[in-house]
């Protein structure tokens, strides 16, 4: 088993918890190692059938419960809760005339808890987000030409059978959940896209050119992009602005699939000889943005994280906005940093408004000071000691 970073901060928390995350990512698991005293899977049909035709059963369930000893709480774990949006009405009850009742919900579709206009409980619990395994959850075992092959979904990645259950994540969640949802009933024009999309992952969205190359309408695809990003399968990134007047910067955002290995099955290359060395330091990129990301939300640090371009050919990978600093960093597989590497990174510094740290991050062995033009750092000491450092709510025994 793996510890995953949210499970002492679910454990501490005091109130209920809505733990949203895609599917399989290990938010049954994670939520089953507090050991709750009841359990409720509504992605199973005859529970979910049960519970949807009758709305007062699980509030008899959870009151013929046994009661808790003085000072402990009854634990109630709720699967998949946004398949029943208005069960929340009833949680929020029982919460209120119960104090010693604890919560855990999770979710992979904040879209259907959004259109069925779901009671998400304000103030009664903490809001979460679970991604896949993240490096610093793998770190002793971490072999990054397999997270960048078949991505770090706990089972895939932790079991020898995983690339048979990613095969199988795709063929029945991707390609008929998520196109339910879509509410079409076009499935090849659906396929299409999210082909197209799996292609795209890491560049610039360009709505008016995929529309064109996919024959499929542009709104139609700006709402095919709002599904993926509500079921949570999408990271959007959005452009960096604050730059000199006159400079124009690209507003297009760039968005990232939340698991390469997911975005990896889809095209159907599933082993590393399936990519080119530049689209495998492509995919490098990618994962090295997610990781970014996912620590971002882990420990709800609130950085601004972007990404920069405009029609001069300026170009910065990532952007992080802390609320002291700004670092702007260009990312390569290389396992050598050299001097050009630097060059979009300086030319970057020109414009923007911001006092800039620089950081080429990248696959050697060694840290460098290339004195003005910024800093050389291999990825696993940025994401060790770099990223950490920027808050101080993080120094100390971090990752221990």
């Amino acid at each position: 088993m793996v510890e995953r970073i949210l499970q002492s901060v679910i454990q501490d928390y005091p109130k209920s918890v809505l733990l949203l995350g895609p599917r399989q990512v290990g938010k049954s698991t994670l939520c089953g190692e507090l050991n709750p005293d009841f359990e409720l899977n509504l992605a199973d049909e005859e529970h979910f059938r049960q519970h949807l035709n009758d709305p007062g059963l699980i509030k008899r369930i959870i009151n013929a419960l046994p009661k808790p000893m003085a000072n402990q709480n009854t634990v109630i774990l709720i699967d998949e809760i946004q398949r029943i949006p208005s069960m929340l009405n009833t949680i929020q009850a029982l919460i209120d005339a119960n104090k010693n009742l604890k919560f855990l919900l999770t979710g992979s579709s904040a879209r259907k808890l959004r259109s069925g206009k779901a009671n998400l409980l304000p103030g009664r619990v903490f809001l979460e987000y679970l991604p896949p395994l993240v490096y610093w959850e793998i770190r002793d075992n971490f072999d990054l030409n397999k997270a960048l092959t078949i991505g770090t979904l706990p089972e895939v990645y932790l079991q020898d059978y995983g690339p048979d259950i990613l095969n199988s994540y795709v063929a029945v969640y991707l390609k008929e959940e998520i196109q339910a949802e879509a509410f079409t009933r076009d499935l090849a024009s659906y396929s299409r896209f999210l082909n197209l999309a799996a292609e795209l992952s890491g560049q610039y969205m360009n709505y008016a050119k995929v529309a064109s190359d996919s024959e499929i309408n542009k709104e139609t695809i700006r709402r095919y992009m709002e599904i993926l990003s509500d079921t949570l399968l999408i990271e959007i990134i959005p452009s960096y602005t604050d730059v000199d007047k006159k400079r124009r910067a690209r507003q297009k955002e760039k968005f990232i699939f939340f698991d390469l290995g997911v975005r990896n099955f889809l095209l159907g290359r599933q082993t590393t000889s399936s990519f080119s060395r530049e689209e495998f330091g492509h995919l490098f990129e990618q994962w090295f943005i997610l990781q970014i990301i996912y620590f971002n939300k882990l420990y709800k640090l609130n950085w601004k994280i972007s990404t920069y371009r405009d029609a001069m050919g300026v170009e910065v990978d990532l952007v992080i906005e802390t609320q002291d600093e700004c670092l702007a960093i260009e990312i390569k597989s290389s396992v050598k940093a050299q001097e050009k590497m630097f060059k979009g990174l300086n030319r970057f510094e020109q414009i923007s408004n911001r006092q800039l740290r620089k950081y080429l991050v990248y696959q050697g062995e060694f840290e460098q000071d290339f004195d003005r033009l910024g800093r050389a750092v291999p990825y696993k000491t940025f994401l060790e000691k770099t990223l950490p450092a920027l808050s101080e709510r993080l120094s100390g025994d971090f990752g221990t």
